[in-house]
């Protein structure tokens, strides 16, 4: 198949299953995991795990501007109002999911080291599944406006989580290194490193707005701003969510063009997230479900139930009303590609655990993916900003 034949594949299969899925009352985005996973190299075989491969172009992009258009959510206006209420259910959900799943694999017998990696792994949420259920159905609340802040934050703090828990790791195997304090700094530099290049791009996008005024002109220039701002965060081994969200979040804040910026992005993106989800869901390998074990029921089981009661706990700390203490922690049950990320740089501190790790966080991937964007819709329903 040429290349325009694989992308018609992933417009047309996604666009059908997110069709059927509905059906059944659940969101567009589990059709769509659904389609690839059918066509994909564990199924039915029309797409090749080196084709798969080959199309990770197409994630790097939907990723960079789900990230961009979460930054729209951070404006001066909407931080004053709730002030610091996102950044302390962000922090607890995330290490209330660590501790759990740490605590849980260490009383059923596992090495502390490799309870304590997955445990820091289990912080990590999906920001994608979520962004896509929130405009399907075109919630607005304040349960959706807190969960926008809380996954943008969210990998920030499972960073940090997962640096000090290397950290822990090495000193262990490596007593006497120093690797154990490169280990503490080496998220901070990233995070920070990816804020403030992200601001800086956000500053530079007002510029050339002054003076390409067309809507053609506009959308090229974010689709050149937000390209730009991931092959940068590549180029320097910095985050590329945190850096194009960074950037939005700046530009929603200095320029008064902002609004028909995060318009136009709107209007393109559907078709690249659509076959994002197609594509992810080809690469979910059905394989590794027999392998997961023990260990990876508990990972799953208290990672849920970590980012739930952290959330409500965290929420309660920050006077959070009502319906934000209880159906918040629903809608943070997806992780996909930084808990992967993390789990491959885990494996290589513990090698004699990787096929382990590995396992378990595939797995974890494939059933969060799947039953994650029901549990964001079911989260949201209940809280009575979805009516439908």
């Amino acid at each position: 198949m040429n290349t325009l034949l694989i992308l018609a594949l992933l417009l047309f299969t996604g666009l059908i299953f997110g069709r059927v899925v509905k059906l059944i009352k659940l969101p567009n985005v589990t059709g769509y995991l659904i389609a690839g996973l059918l066509i994909g190299p564990f199924c039915f075989k029309l797409l090749s795990r080196e084709l798969v491969s080959e199309l990770e172009l197409i994630s790097e992009i939907a990723l960079a501007f789900i990230a961009f258009s979460i930054g729209s959510e951070f404006k001066l206006s909407y931080l004053k109002r709730v002030g610091t209420m996102p950044i302390i259910i962000a922090i607890f959900e995330s290490l209330t999911a660590t501790l759990f799943v740490t605590v849980a694999l260490v009383l059923f017998g596992f090495d502390f080291e490799i309870s304590l990696l997955l445990g820091a792994i289990a912080s990590a949420t999906a920001p994608a599944a979520t962004l896509m259920v929130i405009r399907q159905y075109r919630v607005k609340g304040p349960v959706t406006e807190t969960l926008m802040s809380v996954v943008a934050l969210d990998d920030a703090v499972g960073l940090i989580a997962f640096g000090f828990s290397m950290a822990v790791v090495n000193s262990m195997l490596n007593p006497g290194h120093a690797s154990g304090l490169m280990a503490i700094l080496s998220p901070f530099i990233e995070i920070i490193g990816s804020i403030a290049l992200g601001f800086i791009l956000g500053i530079l996008f007002k510029v050339p707005l002054k003076y390409f005024r067309k809507d053609s002109n506009r959308l090229i220039l974010t689709a050149g701003f937000v390209f730009l701002g991931s092959s940068l965060a590549t180029l320097l081994g910095l985050s590329s969510l945190l850096l194009c969200m960074c950037m939005g979040a700046m530009l929603v804040n200095i320029s008064d063009s902002a609004k028909s910026i995060f318009r136009l992005t709107d209007m393109i993106t559907p078709p690249i997230f659509l076959m994002f989800f197609v594509v992810s869901g080809a690469g979910l390998d059905v394989s590794y479900l027999p392998k997961i074990g023990l260990i990876g029921i508990i990972y799953i089981l208290f990672r849920v139930a970590g980012k739930i009661l952290g959330a409500s706990f965290g929420a309660t700390i920050a006077k959070a009303p009502d319906t934000i203490k209880k159906y918040i922690g629903l809608t943070l049950i997806p992780q996909a590609g930084v808990a992967i990320g993390l789990s491959l740089i885990a494996s290589q501190v513990l090698p004699e655990y990787g096929a382990t790790i590995r396992a378990v966080i595939l797995c974890a991937t494939f059933i969060y993916e799947m039953v994650g964007p029901a549990f964001t819709k079911m989260g949201l329903k209940k809280a009575g900003e979805i009516t439908e």
